[in-house]
């Protein structure tokens, strides 16, 4: 054929004998990212009822509070102390009242009026002033020799619940689409089947932050949905905010801004009552960014040095080495401080995510992709949630 010299920018789109340039890449710009669960992993077990339990247990308890107003003064007369609870105290123990390096003896626990009669300035320590809602810590009890085997103390251990819900979304593809060729896919099924997936994962991690069971018949009936309590409708014991409870008022006279201050006092608070330690911290954007002001002060930079960054991806403190992980499903206003040894998200035994074909009433491939999971969020007092921070 002799040389035309045609040029396709004279022929327009519509030449016919010239083949469409589509990528065979699908771009997908929806949020679907699961942080949180990627970060804790496949749980160590399955769930094998739409009501899932476990047992928690608890050390006798090894301090107690004051609840009275007036003392005796003299330390040499023996006088008794009421208290909220004395039945973690024993005759013989030596107990330390908060912030004195004071040791008392006890020589007498009544629990019927609440009382402890105990010896002040024991060893020829000096007495401290006492107050209200003052907490007294046993140092340990000081057996007599030869004495007989003090009566046997336990705790009761305790049964915790959460439940199942089920996540489920359809896939209806004709037989023509299914047969017809596309860009970028193969199968229109298997491709249908991956973008429900990616969005029941997505609602899952979701649900695991925020999730919240029904008041009432939390199991459903046939008018009741069953769903799943998440992580910050579980914490109920360390729950902060800035410039209450002991936690101090955030960057500036009355801001409520994230700083190391309020971070490290709930960190502190948390490491006070459990024997575990916070290893990850769940963020939204916005305190993502706060927690990366952290190392402003401190950034150096070499004259070499042609990237800036700005990133804190680890927080270590004195209360435990934490990962920070930014989910898109966590309140702006808020964190999550979590023991992620303590929590499992685990599917109903035999219902992780799988494709269930459905019967066809035409022509289409029908079916539905399907899930039952539940949080395992052991013992809750281990966790901490900070909630109205400034963004």
């Amino acid at each position: 054929m002799a040389f035309t010299g045609k040029a396709t920018y004279g022929a327009g789109v519509d030449l016919p004998e010239l083949v469409e340039d589509v990528s065979d890449v699908i771009g997908i710009v929806s949020p679907h990212e699961t942080a949180l669960l990627d970060h804790l992993g496949d749980p160590k077990r399955a769930a094998t009822s739409t009501v899932h339990e476990w047992i928690e247990d608890t050390l006798v308890s090894n301090t107690g509070m004051l609840n009275q107003t007036v003392f005796t003064p003299n330390p040499e007369s023996a006088p008794a102390l009421t208290l909220d609870d004395v039945s973690g105290f024993r005759v013989g123990d030596l107990v330390r009242p908060a912030g004195s390096s004071e040791v008392m003896l006890v020589t007498t626990v009544d629990p019927g009026t609440e009382t402890l009669v105990v010896t002040r300035g024991y060893g020829g320590t000096v007495s401290a002033t006492l107050a209200d809602n003052m907490e007294l810590t046993i140092l340990g009890n000081a057996a007599l020799e030869g004495d007989g085997a003090p009566d046997a103390r336990f705790t009761d251990r305790v049964r915790q619940r959460n439940f199942t819900q089920i996540f489920t979304a359809s896939v209806d593809v004709s037989g023509s689409m299914q047969a017809a060729r596309a860009y970028g896919i193969d199968d229109e099924v298997d491709y249908q089947k991956q973008e429900r997936m990616r969005e029941l994962l997505r609602d899952l991690e979701n649900c695991v932050i925020n999730g919240a069971a029904p008041s009432a018949n939390e199991q459903g009936t046939s008018g009741v949905r069953r769903s799943l309590d998440g992580m910050i409708h579980s914490i109920g014991t360390n729950q902060f905010e800035p410039g209450l409870g002991g936690i101090p008022i955030g960057d500036g006279a009355g801001s409520d801004e994230l700083n190391e201050s309020v971070l490290n006092a709930a960190l502190k608070q948390i490491w006070d009552q459990s024997s575990g330690g916070v290893d990850t911290i769940v963020v939204g954007g916005a305190q993502k960014r706060r927690i990366n002001g952290f190392a402003s002060g401190s950034r150096a930079y070499l004259p070499e040095d042609t990237a800036f960054r700005d990133l804190v991806s680890v927080y270590e403190s004195d209360f435990g080495v934490c990962k920070v992980v930014m989910s898109r499903w966590m309140p702006a206003d808020s964190l999550l401080l979590l023991d992620s040894t303590r929590v499992q998200v685990m599917p109903l035994q035999g219902r992780s995510f799988h494709f269930k074909p459905l019967a066809s009433d035409g022509d289409s491939i029908r079916g539905q992709v399907i899930g039952e999971y539940t949080l395992e969020f052991k013992n809750e007092n281990a966790h901490g949630l900070i909630s109205g921070l400034g963004l």
